[in-house]
């Protein structure tokens, strides 16, 4: 066994075709079908199950190239520790951020980050925040941008700025008029929330808890641009980031009395991580495009 019959291996799992696998390992399909079968036999098991019309990886199948997997994540992991100590501020960085967050952040970051890291490759994911803990864990992801704190004994997190909470209204709501909002002003209200699985919807529901006010039942929405356009057109009301505030006709922005309703962002990565000079670096390019948005 060699990590180029892993290689091959895991191509049959994914395409569920000999024929195709071929052709992504560039070689001809009966040397694959042969080191397949070879590999097989030395193993003393079957891991495809082979019809004439599919091939399916049995049970003790989908456990070895699970294994094949991690085998060669860490094949990648040792050519980029290599390549990091000879130059820790170059290669791949994959970096991700909460939907409520990278779509306002990462435009005004990525050029920043270009001039002052420029023999970085960024490859950029926005995904929620199981989903960015998960990649995280697997070592998919290098860094990710979460709202703090994070409990992950894998993983270190540094707070990089507070964002504070405003209320979304339309021109013509009742509230629009007031300087600022009171948490008595919203008992009783009903507020349009994010969908589940957004960590700005567990936030905005503790603050409902804390003020005495509910979210709208039959109304949610999967993106914050969404929820703005509901508020706009008189469908209720809404918590917005301040990093997501645009000033656009016929809505208000309130801030909140003090002690206003915020989140802390901050960068989170593996403890055990060989990036970590290039982190603290793009940690404080992200305080700075935060501070300018």
């Amino acid at each position: 066994m060699n990590l180029r019959d892993l290689h091959y291996l895991i191509a049959v799992a994914d395409l569920r075709s000999f024929v195709q696998a071929a052709d992504r390992c560039c070689i001809s399909q009966p040397t694959l079908s042969t080191q397949i079968k070879k590999l097989e036999d030395e193993l003393g098991i079957q891991i495809f199950e082979r019809t004439n019309k599919k091939v399916l990886p049995t049970e003790l199948g989908e456990q070895i190239v699970a294994s094949a997997r991690r085998i060669l994540k860490e094949q990648d992991n040792i050519k980029e520790l290599a390549a990091t100590a000879q130059d820790p501020l170059a290669g791949n960085l994959r970096f991700g951020a909460f939907p409520t967050l990278a779509t306002y952040l990462f435009p005004p970051l990525v050029p920043l980050i270009k001039q002052d890291l420029p023999r970085i490759r960024l490859i950029l994911v926005e995904e929620k925040t199981e989903q960015l803990l998960q990649q995280l864990h697997s070592g998919q992801m290098d860094c990710a941008l979460l709202a703090l704190p994070i409990y992950e004994d894998f993983l270190e997190s540094q707070a990089l700025f507070d964002d504070e909470f405003l209320l979304a209204v339309a021109d013509g709501h009742p509230l629009a008029a007031k300087p600022q909002v009171e948490p008595d002003d919203l008992n009783g209200e009903h507020l349009l929330l994010l969908d589940e699985g957004h960590c700005l919807r567990g936030h905005a529901l503790q603050i409902c808890q804390t003020i005495g006010a509910d979210e709208e039942q039959d109304l949610r929405a999967t993106s914050l641009e969404t929820l703005r356009q509901m508020v706009r057109a008189g469908t209720g009301i809404t918590f917005m980031p301040r990093i997501a505030v645009r000033d656009e006709p016929g809505l208000r922005y309130l801030p909140f009395a003090e002690p206003a309703p915020s989140r802390t962002i901050g960068m989170v990565w593996r403890k055990t991580s060989a990036r970590g000079e290039l982190i603290r670096r793009l940690s404080g390019l992200v305080r700075d495009a935060a501070k300018d948005i």
